[in-house]
């Protein structure tokens, strides 16, 4: 057995650290030792110039030669002018890089943290530094402070410290009080902290296991959970039996934390299909609100008077140079006549033409026009097939993250007598309550769709209530139109939704293609090969820009998180300037999407970027986004992830000049009809499947959905609609 020794000296370079786990590799002049050192451990934060203290065992790895591999590692803050020096030059406090670290050590020696606690109007008299990075400077150092009490208050507890930026962020000097009264916020509050790791802490801190607050919390997290799946809620013993079977705890305690749940309406028990069920009180509500504005909306006449329809449809063909089909001349009436309506179809089927031709009618009138989509490439490609301006929702309803909503409302509304909205499908409970709160009652309304494709990512299931209620006029386009008939993507994607295996050509002229493998390492090399060589050779297309892999599920050695990975490396290989966070590095080039609504940002869930630059010194990233460019500090990187791969869920209300799919058995529990079918119509010239024969036929096949845990169905069918 090897001795144990004693170690310490100071921290010359961070090697590797490890965020998530904390294990780094660090480089230390000791002492006692002429070369530099490696030591491998673990530390919540470690940062040149430190100095530290270890204890541990000297080991002869077969790779890397000697290490002293620490069983023990404590740093504590620099006390050298060099190690001030290498710490402040460490990037660790934004404004100060090494040019302005070595300035301030030469100004102020060893009383320099002092000048920047206590006296930091004399890092003015520093060359360089005017009011701006004075500013940044002082409250980095503050930040930093505030984060390293946080990270060790986190650590004594078992939890990430990869999460203490955006703690701080939320909570400010209060974040450890407020931890140490709820642990359960944590969960509630910070992306990225789930019940698990929140109920670890809660123990430390003596939570006890049948706690009421520990029973609040299980059923809050269950629910949550459920509308991670699009459920509203669940039914009670359901929900109950979860609680019980998570926490580990008594079914009394768990009915006591219901009732007085239902008691203080945090949530709601209501019956659905004859079943007892527990609901959020907020879907609850915004459900509920739909339904009667929807009602309030449909009451009298549109806000346009054209009494010669048939007219009105002559003169839009021969405007716009198009002869329409009996069924779309129909939908195009029964839309002049109605002051809401749906529209459903497939791809080419001849729903962007109908909505051309009513634009034109309704805008002759002089009557105020705006058209709006879930995503920014569903608004973007609405404004490039109709010539009009089209907003994403969120655009739309103008974000106000002061007030965590919208500044459009039933205050103050959108000026507007038509609302066209595109991708309803898409649309959960949440975003369609604060789109109808906006709308003007005098005002006609246009929900345009393909229920077929994936429902909304968030709860609810509004655009299929909608359709099957039956309350409002519905045109359903079913014949293919356009030239894009010759298409196999758009022949295919039918087929598909019909059940029917889709054609496949070998012709080289064909815009759909299925590549087999027999395995998924012989899946993932052709999906690179193709992505990186064959299709930009073949077509002069762009491997970043103009491809994208599209993934039934993020795990697995061909789900999107491993491709991510593997096309990073073919496509952006690593460069000099790269950052690593929660998992993940990223580098300027990559391809990247945002996973999460931030108003601030003004970016939201699905929107695709790619990295500018990265500021090491700031500790900021700049991602473009089509024409604005988004500052990220590094403790804000949980928000985005790689988007070389992405999964369909992620892709809905997007298209792309061409798309791959990898289609495996390992891919089973996802492989459902409507998954491959919204797969396939997100490509515009150019479709791939890679993959099993036999998982595609168990996709087609599959046409099986679990139904959503929703009242909105029957609110809008009840007598008191």
């Amino acid at each position: 057995m090897n001795q144990i020794e004693s170690l310490s000296g100071l921290v010359e370079r961070v090697t590797y650290h490890n965020l998530e786990t904390g294990y780094c590799i660090l480089r230390i002049k000791a002492d006692q030792h002429k070369d530099l050192i490696t030591i491998v451990g673990y530390a919540n934060t470690i940062a040149a110039g430190e100095f530290i203290q270890s204890s541990g065992e000297w080991i002869n790895d077969k790779n890397y030669g000697l290490q002293f591999k620490a069983s023990f590692l404590k740093s504590c803050p620099p006390h050298t002018e060099e190690g001030i020096e290498k710490y402040l030059g460490s990037g660790l406090i934004k404004g100060i890089g090494k040019v302005y670290a070595k300035k301030l050590v030469k100004a102020f020696q060893r009383d320099v943290f002092n000048v920047i606690e206590n006296a930091p109007e004399k890092l003015l008299t520093v060359s360089g530094i005017g009011d701006h990075r004075s500013k940044l400077i002082i409250k980095g150092w503050q930040d930093q402070k505030a984060i390293r009490e946080i990270m060790l208050f986190l650590y004594q507890n078992s939890i990430s410290t990869a999460r203490a930026v955006r703690i701080y962020k939320t909570y400010g000097d209060h974040a450890i009080r407020l931890i140490s009264e709820n642990p359960y916020c944590l969960a509630r509050d910070i992306r990225g902290i789930g019940f698990k790791s929140a109920d670890l802490i809660a123990q430390k801190i003596g939570i006890a296991q049948d706690s009421p607050l520990r029973a609040r919390a299980g059923i809050s997290h269950i629910l949550l959970e459920a509308t991670e799946k699009g459920h509203c809620g669940m039914p009670e013993e359901e929900l109950a039996q979860n609680v019980v079977e998570t926490l580990e705890i008594p079914r009394d305690v768990v009915q006591q934390a219901l009732d007085h749940e239902i008691k203080v309406q945090q949530i709601i028990s209501d019956t659905l299909d004859d079943q007892k069920c527990i609901f959020l009180k907020g879907l609850y509500n915004a459900e509920i609100n739909i339904s009667r504005m929807m009602k309030d909306l449909n009451q009298g006449n549109p806000p346009w008077n054209i009494e010669k329809t048939e007219e009105a449809i002559h003169w839009a063909q021969k405007k716009l140079g198009v002869t329409l089909a009996d069924s779309q001349k129909k939908a195009l009436q029964k839309a002049l006549q109605s002051k809401v309506m749906i529209i459903t179809g497939g791809p080419g089927v001849g729903k962007t033409t109908l909505i051309k031709s009513l634009i034109s009618i309704i805008d002759a009138k002089k009557i105020q026009i705006m058209l709006c989509a879930p995503t920014g490439r569903a608004a973007k490609r609405l404004s490039e097939t109709t010539g009009r301006e089209a907003k994403t929702i969120h655009r739309l309803l103008e974000t106000d993250p002061a007030a965590h909503g919208f500044k459009k409302n039933q205050e103050n509304r959108l000026k507007c007598d038509l609302l066209i909205v595109d991708e309803v499908s898409m649309i959960d409970i949440t975003l369609m309550n604060a789109l109808l709160k906006a709308i003007p009652l005098h005002a006609a309304l246009i929900l345009v769709g393909d229920v077929d494709q994936l429902p909304s990512v968030g709860a609810g299931a509004v655009f299929k209530s909608f359709l099957e209620s039956e309350r409002f006029p519905i045109a359903r386009l079913t014949e293919i139109f356009r030239q894009t008939s010759k298409s196999l993507i758009t022949v295919n994607a039918h087929r598909i939704n019909d059940g029917i295996m889709p054609f496949e050509h070998s012709d080289s002229d064909s815009d759909f293609f299925f590549i087999p493998a027999i395995d998924p390492e012989d899946c993932k090399a052709k999906i690179i090969e193709v992505v990186k060589t064959r299709i930009p050779q073949k077509f002069g297309l762009n491997p970043i820009k103009d491809i994208q892999v599209l993934c039934p599920m993020n795990r697995g050695g061909v789900g999107a998180r491993s491709l991510n990975i593997d096309l990073q490396k073919a496509l952006n290989p690593s460069q000099e300037t790269k950052v690593e966070r929660f998992g993940m590095t990223y580098a300027p080039g990559d391809k990247v999407m945002q996973l999460t609504n931030n108003y601030d940002k003004d970016v939201y869930n699905g929107d695709i970027g790619y990295i500018r630059s990265i500021d090491t010194n700031a500790q900021e990233l700049t991602i473009g986004f089509d024409e604005q460019n988004v500052v990220y500090d590094f403790g804000e990187l949980d928000e985005i992830s790689l988007a070389f791969a992405t999964t369909i869920h992620k892709s809905q209300g997007s298209e792309y000049p061409v798309i791959v799919i990898p289609l495996m058995m390992q891919h089973f529990p996802m492989l459902k009809r409507n998954l491959i079918y919204t797969g396939v119509t997100r490509g515009k010239t150019l479709v791939v499947l890679i993959g099993e024969k036999k998982a595609l036929a168990m996709a087609v096949k599959d046409k099986q959905t679990r139904k959503r845990m929703t009242t909105l169905h029957k609110w809008l069918t009840s007598v008191n609609y």
